[in-house]
């Protein structure tokens, strides 16, 4: 092989490899699913703290992805004030009864953290717009491990 084409093939070896950087980057960016032409109703949610809750994280339900975070706001309007609302766009294909609830969870122990939604009972399902009434909000790593701390550092006082 000559020189120009040795410079060919490492030159359609490199754009191979940028093509592929960019495929997983917008893989981890879940950029793939849930575009802006598909078919969702948007639902929001209320929680006391997000956590680390992003932008175009999941939401899951029984593990099954059926929509995505679209926006997050503080919410100082409505009547309990300063509390993060959380815009979510659900598949049209999976209706949620009226009293579902929806919390922050967290994938794995330290994954990143997405909206669980957790179906109801009641037969009228939720429309476009509504709100989420029952929400449990994220937990955070540090406040949990002050408390433990704060626990057993009473209890060490008390003992003496």
């Amino acid at each position: 092989m000559n020189k120009k084409s040795i410079e060919i093939w490492v030159g359609l070896f490199v754009l191979l490899g940028l093509g592929g950087m960019v495929f997983l980057a917008l893989k981890a960016a879940n950029l793939g699913q849930f575009s802006a032409n598909s078919n969702t109703y948007t639902l929001y949610a209320r929680f006391e703290n997000i956590g680390g809750l992003k932008v175009r994280a999941p939401v899951r339900s029984a593990g099954v992805t059926v929509g995505r975070v679209a926006s997050i706001k503080l919410d100082t309007s409505r009547g309990a004030p300063y509390m993060g609302e959380v815009r979510l766009e659900v598949s049209q294909d999976m209706p949620f009864p009226i009293d579902s609830s929806a919390q922050i969870l967290t994938s794995g122990l330290l994954g990143d953290q997405y909206v669980g939604l957790e179906a109801g009972g009641e037969e009228t399902n939720l429309k476009a717009g509504e709100v989420i009434k029952q929400t449990q909000s994220a937990v955070v790593l540090e406040k949990l491990i002050g408390q433990f701390l704060f626990s057993k550092a009473a209890e060490a006082g008390s003992k003496k």
